[in-house]
């Protein structure tokens, strides 16, 4: 074999390794992450700019002078072309700067520092309750197809995406709240208990623990049981008929064939079996769900006063905040590739076939 055929075996060696792989596929897949956050930050600021809301007269007001009008208008960097502007932009967002907020006079960065684990202490309740209730659903569902069980997880999953969010939130606090008294109302506390636990998390729950103080804790428990639960159902319908879904394949499947015709209980064919293989896909499916949660909560929070990133973005859209509506979109693009990437991480560790794609 002459020097020049060595090489070129080494080098087919060497791109064929392991790690050569796993090289490549980090660094396709920190690329993919990289053109999907700059085509994310492109899109939105884009639309902020062709929105028929003016940003500096949100600055100066309405009675400023042709003068400062111009002034503010040079200084936001409006003057220059929009891939300049966005140019500026992202030099900002690499840094971790969204600039000021005109609705509550603080950077952005710090806004949503504030707001954020309000959404994420609320979504994540949500999302527990829709796993620990959607999961056996589906599955009680898939195991009785055609029966009135399976009509009955269906007629409850249907309801669930039927009926509007908003309706749920009022209809709630109505029967809940105003008549029957069983939770507490809208907001995260009773307003003599705000501002006595010293934030640690921002999650009151979490604070309230830390602090000792089960009171606080019980108030909070009953504010956010009710909007979590509207939000959970929400949750629960998606996850239950996913897994449903999920599980009428897994049950056609002949290693389940093969466990019954050897003597295992249905029950061990079910949850033992069958269940595990869910898991894998249902993975992504609860990622998805959790990621919807956090940036989907808009409605729940407006009616239940939840101070958190939903309603903060609204708030500041209707304000004409547009520094405060980019901080807190990109914030949600962030959520989502990070989740994917976790549910992909996650993927590969329950399921080794996986781990050499």
């Amino acid at each position: 074999m002459s020097i020049a055929d060595k090489t070129a075996s080494v080098q087919r060696r060497g791109t064929s390794s392991p790690l050569f792989k796993s090289l490549k596929r980090l660094i396709a897949g920190l690329a993919s992450v990289l053109l999907t956050m700059v085509g994310l930050l492109f899109v939105t600021f884009y639309i902020a700019r062709v929105m028929p809301v003016d940003p500096v007269l949100a600055v100066v007001g309405e009675r400023a002078t042709q003068e400062m009008y111009e002034a503010a208008y040079k200084a936001m960097g409006l003057d220059q072309p929009l891939i300049v502007q966005f140019g500026l932009f992202l030099q900002q967002v690499v840094t971790g700067d969204f600039g000021m907020s005109t609705l509550t006079a603080r950077p952005v960065v710090d806004d949503i520092i504030r707001v954020f684990p309000a959404t994420l202490e609320l979504a994540t309740i949500a999302t527990i309750i829709g796993v620990v209730f959607g999961v056996p659903m589906g599955v009680i569902a898939a195991v009785n197809e055609g029966r009135w069980q399976d009509q009955l997880v269906r007629l409850v999953g249907l309801f669930g995406y039927s009926m509007p969010i908003f309706w749920f939130g009022l209809m709630g606090l109505l029967i809940f709240y105003g008549i029957l008294g069983w939770v507490g109302g809208p907001g995260r506390l009773d307003i003599f208990y705000e501002d006595i636990i010293p934030p640690v998390t921002g999650m009151i729950l979490i604070d309230s623990l830390i602090a000792g103080d089960m009171t606080i804790f019980w108030n909070a428990v009953s504010h956010i049981i009710l909007p979590a639960s509207i939000l959970g159902y929400y949750s629960l319908a998606y996850i239950s008929r996913m897994t449903r879904s999920f599980m009428l394949e897994q049950l056609s499947q002949e290693y389940v064939t093969t466990a019954r015709v050897k003597g295992l209980s249905e029950t061990a064919v079910i949850w033992k079996h069958a269940l595990p293989n869910v898991m894998i896909p249902l993975i992504t499916v609860i990622a998805l769900s959790y990621a919807n949660l956090l940036e989907g909560s808009v409605l729940t929070e407006i009616i239940f006063s939840w101070p958190g990133l939903g309603n903060y973005i609204t708030n500041a859209l209707l304000s004409a905040d547009m520094n405060a509506v980019l901080g807190g979109t990109v914030v949600v693009g962030c959520i989502f590739v990070g989740l994917n990437l976790f549910s992909d991480f996650l993927y590969k560790v329950v399921d080794p076939r996986a781990r050499g794609k």
